[in-house]
């Protein structure tokens, strides 16, 4: 039997009662992380207590340092074996973790943290393996083969994690999951996190998990955080025309559409860009440099619309967006609300905006009977159509050079500002990737830069540098 604890939205506590060492508590409160979310004052004591859990929160509830923390504390630094492993449905949600990690353990020195994902070549990962590695995040399929090829061992393995499993389930990883505990040591701490607690999740964390202490963060939403609309429409062809009249009227500066089907995705998408709007697509089909980049220049909020499936959306940690479009209603509330908690983050206001039919009703229903709250209608024929102000403010630029060329963010911040003389005000996020870096800049000096990173140097060598459009 697993203990449960049901976790107010309210709940909170200062990281400084907890018993971390204190290089995690000199980097949280650098980092200006006092106060704990629920979901991590009610899981990081059990975590720290070596106790397995099982977490039901919704996306941006800081479950990942919830985590991290709990790894970080027992790690052996001298040890260079693999004492935790994180598994994630998507390589994006597993660089984020990655990412996220390494930020936490900034004081701790040589803590080595390894991705190890599919769509990556896989002989860079082989020799990254043979100079060990501490924590190891990754997508499943590609953890298997390495476990099947021995380039990955996990005797001395402490912690396993399994982060939105709920979305591995979803996308068919069950058995590669299965096949990942078999490697596992059987006396280890187990993590279970997953936005939605279907019955597969139940039957899972029997399979992994020791008397797991179950901790759920309330999932729905104040009215005040969000405000929803449903729009009703007479048949699925109405849809795009609703899409249209939704984005001129409200005017996101950024937004999410959600589409059921990928193929739908991809369609949407290039309607919205044949109509003028700044729009991209997220869904399966795309390579993963090309996945890269679509989340990039959303983040980097170079572009207004993101249309994507649920499974692709997992991973984007997206901070102030102003829309959730629910172009497709889903089957399940929970991922509704999973969804529309995407925006109204961090104290601001969201809003999620529902097209459906008229065949569609009990799912409205079962939205309503979850949220415990009456749907709110809207009416397409009021809304009017203003000034064209989705125009992103920002331009990314690609340049060929990343993490494996030791290009740091610092070293294009200095390009940019110190060398080519524009103001830092006009430079946004600097994202490092493998291979390639991306910069974001104010669009009324976006052709300047491009010339300058074109003609320029940056840590004494030229490069080479395109816009993202």
């Amino acid at each position: 039997m697993s203990e449960h604890i049901a976790v107010s939205e309210t709940a909170t506590a200062a990281f400084a009662a907890l018993n971390l060492h204190p290089a995690l508590l000199e980097n949280l409160a650098s980092l200006d992380y006092k106060q704990m979310t629920p979901i991590q004052a009610q899981s990081l004591p059990a975590v720290l207590n070596g106790q397995d859990v099982l977490a039901q929160a919704k996306t941006g509830s800081g479950k990942t340092a919830a985590f991290a923390l709990g790894l970080l504390q027992k790690l052996d630094t001298k040890s260079l074996e693999v004492q935790s492993l994180v598994l994630c449905p998507t390589r994006e949600l597993a660089d984020q973790v990655a990412g996220e990690i390494r930020r936490l353990a900034r004081l701790i020195p040589n803590v080595k943290v390894l991705t190890l994902c599919g769509g990556m070549p896989i002989n860079p990962q082989f020799s990254s393996l043979e100079q060990g590695a501490h924590i190891v995040v990754g997508t499943p399929g590609r953890v298997q083969k390495h476990l099947d090829k021995e380039t990955l061992r996990l005797d001395q393995l402490k912690t396993w994690v399994l982060d939105e499993a709920d979305r591995m389930l979803d996308m068919g990883f069950a058995d590669p999951m299965r096949e990942v505990a078999k490697y596992c040591p059987r006396q280890r701490q187990t993590l279970l996190f997953s936005a939605t607690y279907p019955d597969d999740i139940k039957t899972l964390s029997q399979e992994f998990q020791r008397n797991p202490i179950m901790v759920k963060v309330e999932s729905t939403h104040s009215a005040h955080q969000i405000e929803q609309h449903f729009f009703e429409l007479p048949n699925q062809e109405a849809k795009f025309p609703a899409l249209i009249k939704l984005l001129q009227h409200y005017q996101p500066r950024s937004a999410i559409v959600f589409c059921n089907m990928k193929q739908q995705t991809q369609q949407v998408a290039d309607q919205l860009k044949a109509r003028g709007f700044s729009a991209v697509a997220l869904h399966g089909d795309l390579e993963q440099r090309e996945r890269d980049q679509v989340v990039v220049r959303f983040a980097n909020q170079s572009c207004a619309v993101l249309v994507a499936t649920d499974v692709a959306a997992r991973g984007l940690d997206i901070k102030e967006l102003q829309a959730v479009v629910n172009y497709d209603i889903t089957p399940d509330p929970e991922v509704h609300v999973h969804r529309i908690g995407r925006t109204g983050r961090a104290g601001q206001s969201g809003l999620a905006l529902t097209l459906t039919t008229v065949t569609q009703g009990s799912r409205v229903v079962a939205i309503e009977d979850y949220q415990q709250s009456r749907a709110v209608w809207g009416d397409l024929d009021s809304l009017k159509k203003n000034p064209d102000q989705m125009k992103p403010e920002m331009i990314t630029l690609c340049i060929d050079g990343g993490r494996k060329s030791k290009v740091r963010p610092g070293d294009i911040l200095g390009a940019l500002t110190k060398e080519a003389g524009f103001n830092g005000q006009h430079i946004g996020k600097i994202n490092i990737a493998e291979l390639h870096a991306y910069v974001a800049v104010h669009h009324s000096i976006a052709n300047k830069a491009y010339s300058y990173l074109q003609n320029g140097k940056i840590k004494g060598r030229k490069v080479k540098v395109r816009k993202l459009v």
